[in-house]
């Protein structure tokens, strides 16, 4: 995807196709399209006043890292196209055409690769989340990316680019490829047709199913442009998610995303609220449910031993003087969102 340093660039050096301010207006043009066909027929109707906010928080972080990305200065990645387009594997190709496609898949996988790998640790993921916990998807959220993980994703490219020896003009036009799909399939959209193009290209209801606030639903179609990665490594998910977004609370203004991406979470509110002892239940036989896969036929079973388990933490079968066994108590308890504090138990 393009770096918002660059959608705001209008000074590319791209002689042999299209100028660069053409470009910019191209996807400006497109940008405005997609966002009038949203405002007009969504796939979910959204609440006005949550849209509005969601539409100023990805465009303050929008301006936030093309201000930062400008102040880093980093090489750009048509610079190092330039420099190494003739230095890498695919010199050995005498076909442009070939080191055209190539060098377009190679990109693709490697943000479908990379994406994956977000998901899969919690070091890169505390970044990632800032991009899911939008509950209100749209076209804006395609902006609503970490600083950090920008300058990772560049970084790799950089890496790839030089590995491979891409053009200048591909790193491009894959760039500008990439920027055009992923605002497309983040659009609150759905048309006639969709499914059936979602065997090529990651479509607005494939993504969709990835910004889902379940885990075994949201850990599936990492792809950028094409379907085919997700296909062909078994990560691909048709499913219809209800719910959008991430699970717990979690800003939505600016500032305090930005903490949000850092690992910061947010103040619990101080008001005590009465326990739902049926709710932490729950919870903890879904969580028991979710660990072994949910496997049939332990139904019940989670459901008596996390009954027993809740009723030991919260009322305690026996005095507990063990320093050691209350502070785990407070871990679990506060995992399962809750807090102790001394004999209250308080649900946030």
């Amino acid at each position: 995807m393009l770096s918002p340093a660059s959608l705001l660039e209008f000074n590319f050096r791209w002689s042999t196709m299209m100028p660069g301010e053409v470009l910019a207006l191209t996807l400006l043009m497109v940008f405005a399209t997609l966002a009038t066909v949203e405002f007009f027929a969504p796939r979910e109707k959204l609440p006005k006043k949550h849209l509005r906010q969601s539409y100023q928080t990805n465009f303050s972080l929008f301006i936030v890292n093309s201000i930062a990305l400008s102040l880093v200065s980093a090489s750009s990645l048509l610079a190092i196209a330039e420099r190494y387009s003739d230095k890498g594997l695919l010199k050995t190709l005498s076909s442009p055409a070939w080191k055209a496609v190539l060098s377009f898949l190679m990109l693709d996988l490697l943000v479908y690769l990379w994406h994956k790998a977000c998901h899969s640790f919690d070091g890169l993921w505390m970044f990632h989340r800032v991009h899911h916990n939008d509950p209100y998807l749209n076209i804006t959220t395609s902006f609503r990316i970490h600083f950090l993980e920008l300058v990772s994703t560049s970084f790799l490219k950089a890496t790839l680019i030089i590995l491979l020896g891409i053009e200048q003009t591909m790193v491009l036009t894959s760039e500008a490829i990439m920027t055009l799909f992923i605002m497309f399939h983040h659009t609150n959209i759905s048309f006639v047709g969709e499914k059936l193009l979602g065997y090529v290209i990651i479509v607005p209801a494939l993504h969709r199913t990835h910004h889902s606030s379940q885990r075994s639903e949201h850990d599936s179609n990492y792809g950028a442009v094409l379907s085919l990665w997700d296909r062909l490594f078994g990560t691909l998910s048709e499913l219809k998610s209800a719910e959008i977004g991430i699970k717990g609370s979690s800003p939505q203004d600016l500032i305090n995303l930005i903490k949000f991406g850092f690992g910061f979470t947010l103040p619990t509110s101080s008001t005590v609220k009465p326990i739902n002892i049926d709710a932490m239940i729950a919870e903890a036989a879904y969580y028991k449910a979710e660990k072994r896969g949910f496997s049939p036929g332990n139904d019940i079973r989670d459901w008596l031993e996390a009954k027993r388990e809740i009723i030991a933490l919260v009322y305690g079968e026996h005095p507990v003087k063990n320093i050691f066994k209350r502070k785990h108590q407070h871990r679990f308890l506060k995992f399962m969102g809750f807090s102790m504090d001394h004999k209250r138990i308080q649900y946030f």
